[in-house]
């Protein structure tokens, strides 16, 4: 089971670095390309109708859950202290004295569209780093998986392992995958304790945010449908009104 994971995981590696990375293609793009071409590969995971079932429930019940998740524009920004890949403390209110922070939370190395998002903000990172913001990003996995991460995709920003999911929580972004849905997680092959720690089936919706040297959340995304994230567009025209 562990070496079909592993074959999932270098499949999403591969399919996704080899779309195509123009500056003018839209993350959405990116991720619906990658959908077409992971769809039409003839190893990929294939659902059972009792699987797609449990899937879809859900998603239906997360979003009836979490209608509005993640803090708002306008919110002050919890202040908090995470270790990178590397087991150094970044604290966010230490960032802000230099400047606006982005901030991305994400769900894992094991999420392919995760990955899409980390390497579309690469991409921008000159683009963010000319308005004078960091990016950080924020997961619930352990710091070895987000090293090994790292590697793989050249990230050459601070991926923070949020151990407990209390910055999660802060951000109103957690919450705790189905049983049944873990139970069809396992049976393909992806353990979430593997990658979050023992008893750790929980998540973050994936959100983005961008915060004011004064602690102001000015921009905000987070949808409780995984595949939909914040364009990087959005993000620099955020960046851009600050000034």
């Amino acid at each position: 089971m562990k070496n079909y994971l592993h074959a999932v995981y270098l499949l999403f590696f591969s399919l996704i670095f080899c779309l195509p990375a123009q500056a003018e293609t839209t993350l959405a793009e990116q991720i619906q390309q990658y959908m077409k071409q992971e769809a039409s590969y003839k190893n990929a995971p294939k659902f059972s109708k009792h699987d797609l079932a449990v899937i879809e429930k859900a998603a239906r019940d997360l979003a009836k859950a979490m209608p509005n998740p993640g803090l708002q524009v306008g919110d002050k920004a919890p202040d908090f202290s995470l270790p990178n890949v590397y087991g150094k403390q970044i604290q966010l209110y230490s960032l802000l004295k230099k400047g606006p922070v982005i901030i991305n939370f994400y769900r894992g190395a094991w999420c392919p569209f995760c990955n899409l998002e980390l390497r579309a903000l690469k991409q921008n990172l000159p683009a963010f780093t000319r308005y004078g913001a960091t990016l950080i990003s924020i997961t619930p996995q352990k710091p070895d998986k987000s090293l090994e991460q790292v590697k793989k995709g050249h990230f050459p920003f601070d991926i923070l392992s949020d151990l407990d999911s209390s910055v999660i929580k802060k951000y109103k972004l957690f919450f705790t995958v189905p049983k049944d849905l873990v139970a069809v997680y396992k049976k393909l092959g992806l353990n979430l304790e593997d990658f979050n720690g023992k008893g750790r089936n929980e998540l973050p919706v994936p959100g983005t945010l961008v915060i004011d040297k004064n602690g102001i959340v000015r921009a905000a995304f987070a949808d409780t449908d995984y595949k939909k994230r914040m364009e990087p567009k959005a993000i620099i025209d955020a960046l851009k009104a600050l000034r």
